[in-house]
Order: structure tokens, then C-alpha cells, then sequence
């Protein structure tokens, strides 16, 4: 952390369900955009995808993660022959954003029970601080 205090469990978690919604929110992006079709290639949409940076508490010895960035993937639009579509070129062609559905769900599904893992964490977390509490 940037304060110089050490990294808690806390910190920990909510870092990391802040990377799990990057990644969902890319991912369910993705899924909205499968399907769109545009006159070129250049202008079709292309798939998203979150970059995780590993970062090391000096103070705690943790590491951590942190969304870095969104990056577009390099894969083709599929281009298809579609003369009476509004956005045809004129070769009658229009781009279709290359996005794999099933793997788009697979991703939502991962980063959400990533995310539901860290919300167990810290409600098991919370609980041990109370029970500690309550024995003293």
C-alpha cells in the first residue's frame, strides 16, 4: 500500500473483487457485443479482456493483484458476404465481431466465483475477529 501500513485481509480481498468485476464487466461486454456487425474490419468490435498486475506489499510481504488494464484482442472480425445489410460495403461484405459466446459465459462464471470466494473469505474473516472478541 502506498500509506506505508502493511496490507490487511481486507485490503486484500477488496482488491481482488475489484480485478473479479473487471473482468466480469469485460466479459459481459464481450457478450453484448457478439453478433455486431460493422462495414470494415477495422471498425468490428473486438473482444476485451482485463490484465491483472501482481503487486507486493513491502510492509506485510503480500502480494496482492490490481486490474492493470483492458487490452483488445487481436483476433479477425469474421467477415461475411451480406449484400442487403444496411452496412454492407461495397463489395456487399459486412464484419462480424468475432466473439466466442460459450467462452465469454465461462468467463463470467469463473470471475464470479472468484468473486463469491473473496466475500467468503471476508465474512469468515469478520466472523474470527467477533468470536475473538467475544472470548476475551
Amino acid at each position: 500500500m502506498s500509506d506505508g501500513r502493511p496490507l490487511t485481509l481486507f485490503n486484500l480481498t477488496e482488491r481482488a473483487m475489484s480485478a473479479q468485476l473487471v473482468r466480469m464487466n469485460a466479459a459481459t461486454s464481450n457478450l453484448a457485443n457478439a453478433g455486431s456487425v460493422a462495414s470494415s474490419a477495422e471498425q468490428a468490435y473486438r473482444p476485451i479482456r482485463a490484465v491483472f498486475n501482481a503487486e507486493l506489499d513491502r510492509a506485510s510481504g503480500i502480494t496482492s493483484v490490481s486490474s492493470g488494464a483492458l487490452v483488445r484482442s487481436d483476433t479477425e472480425a469474421t467477415k461475411r458476404y451480406d449484400p442487403g445489410h444496411p452496412l454492407a460495403n461495397g463489395e456487399g461484405y459486412v464484419f462480424e465481431a468475432n466473439v466466442d459466446e460459450s467462452a465469454e459465459m465461462v468467463e463470467i462464471m469463473e470471475s464470479a466465483r472468484q468473486y463469491q470466494n473473496m466475500v467468503q473469505a471476508m465474512q469468515t474473516a469478520k466472523q474470527l475477529m467477533l468470536d475473538t472478541l467475544r472470548s476475551k
